[in-house]
């Protein structure tokens, strides 16, 4: 299952270092599939988007994505990607660009030539072949007909997937330079948020988060004075604060950290897919891996 990892410190910027992957270390985690793909997304002082992303087609993709990297910024983006549809290629690994804005998401959408269609000309915002970057794209044109409000792009975007298209699942996570949505829809996979004080729980320690099985480790000394919030896949730490996001529920952190939620989809998909209705190399990348 592809691993989604948000963080915010805004407004102030902050030091964080990603490994994406860590090498294998024993015979269980090599037993495990790897990944197609691995991706950062951060912003520069100026707010332009930077996006270091590969990806996992041979061995130096694979040391791409264990290489430290030390990044500023007050909002990041990490993804780590098992394909469900898109060729193994950087133009359809996480996270996407559009408008200065950075995507990614973790899920299956179906009906593809559908979403093409009621996309037309903003189709050309999509450079790869994936459902995801699909999403982005109308996430990207609603958010322009609502003026730039990134939430009411979100809610629009994903309420007229969740009517017209077959849906696994399309959680997301969205970025600008100081600001960050989350949507967890429906309540296939889960995703956890950790309003996080300066120090953590302890209010001393630096964050130092680890996903399962070597997906991802995250860490800042900076965050042992001044509060986060992270928004994740699976919680990674022992933190007893992560938080499940409700299935429909948008979650936004403002510039200043405030957090908002609101159930933007309460209803499930009206053609609600199951594992056994992917293909094959669909369903594999949705399993726990």
């Amino acid at each position: 299952m592809c691993r989604l990892f948000g963080l915010s410190s805004a407004p102030r910027r902050t030091y964080a270092t990603f490994w994406l992957l860590e090498a294998p270390d024993s015979l269980s985690r090599q037993s495990h599939q790897d990944p197609d793909g691995t991706g950062l997304g951060y912003y520069a002082a100026d707010g332009t988007p930077h996006v270091d992303k590969a990806p996992i087609a041979a061995y130096e993709d694979r040391a791409f994505a264990e290489d430290a990297r030390e990044v500023e910024s007050a909002t990041f983006l990490a993804h780590v990607r098992f394909a469900s549809t898109g060729s193994l290629d950087v133009r359809n690994t996480h996270p996407f660009e559009q408008d200065g804005r950075l995507f990614a998401h973790n899920g299956v959408i179906e009906g593809l030539g559908t979403l093409d269609d009621h996309l037309g000309e903003d189709r050309s915002l999509v450079k790869g072949d994936t459902d995801s970057e699909r999403l982005f794209a109308l996430v990207t044109r609603e958010t322009r007909h609502h003026g730039g409000d990134v939430g009411a792009g979100v809610a629009h975007a994903a309420r007229w997937i969740a009517r017209n298209l077959p849906v696994y699942a399309l959680n997301l996570v969205l970025t600008t330079p100081e600001q960050l949505w989350a949507l967890r829809y429906p309540g296939t996979h889960e995703l956890y948020v950790l309003e996080r004080p300066a120090g953590g729980q302890h209010g001393t320690r630096h964050l130092d988060h680890s996903g399962s099985h070597g997906r991802m480790r995250v860490h800042s000394a900076g965050l042992a004075d001044r509060p986060a919030v992270v928004v994740a896949s699976e919680p990674m730490d022992d933190n007893p604060h992560w938080r499940p996001m409700e299935a429909g529920e948008l979650l936004h952190v403002g510039s200043d950290l405030r957090t908002t939620r609101r159930v933007v989809l309460p209803e499930p998909p009206a053609q609600q897919l199951t594992l056994d209705d992917l293909s094959p190399d669909a369903a594999a990348s949705q399993q726990a891996a």
